[in-house]
């Protein structure tokens, strides 16, 4: 499975210029994989590499596709999610704006309308950035 990009936003409730996923390549159980061709011209990208708050808004992003997946199975309108807590992020390189990422997430937990999330950022088969997050999803009436 792959979403291109011109449908991705049926999936998240970001829009232009901070859509930081291109598509979803699979989601399975608590697991979900994205890829993103990081654009010269990205938001997050200075000097050539996508910068930190780009690296944890895609992994957010990617923790969010899952749920709004989901919630297009089910025929539901896809929630509004917020990042409440970023936990032990690591960042051990910048990639390279021109080349495209993969993202995987899993679920921890759910309690309520939180979510418990780790996630990692890579590239050319090495991890770029690891994160936990807490997010937070409100659903769209």
């Amino acid at each position: 499975m792959f979403i291109h990009s011109d449908d991705i936003t049926e999936y998240i409730p970001q829009r232009a210029p901070i859509v930081m996923i291109s598509g979803i390549l699979a989601v399975e159980g608590p697991v979900t994989r994205t890829g993103f061709h990081i654009a010269p011209d990205n938001i997050f990208v200075e000097n050539g590499v996508l910068t930190p708050p780009g690296l944890m808004e895609n992994i957010a992003q990617t923790a969010a596709a899952r749920i709004g997946y989901i919630a297009k199975q089910e025929q539901a309108p896809v929630p509004l999610g917020f990042i409440g807590a970023v936990k032990d992020l690591e960042i051990w390189e910048l990639p390279p704006a021109g080349q495209m990422i993969e993202t995987i997430t899993e679920i921890g937990g759910e309690v309520f309308n939180a979510t418990m999330v780790t996630g990692k950022v890579i590239f050319d088969g090495r991890v770029m950035a690891q994160c936990e997050m807490k997010i937070f999803t409100n659903p769209q009436i």
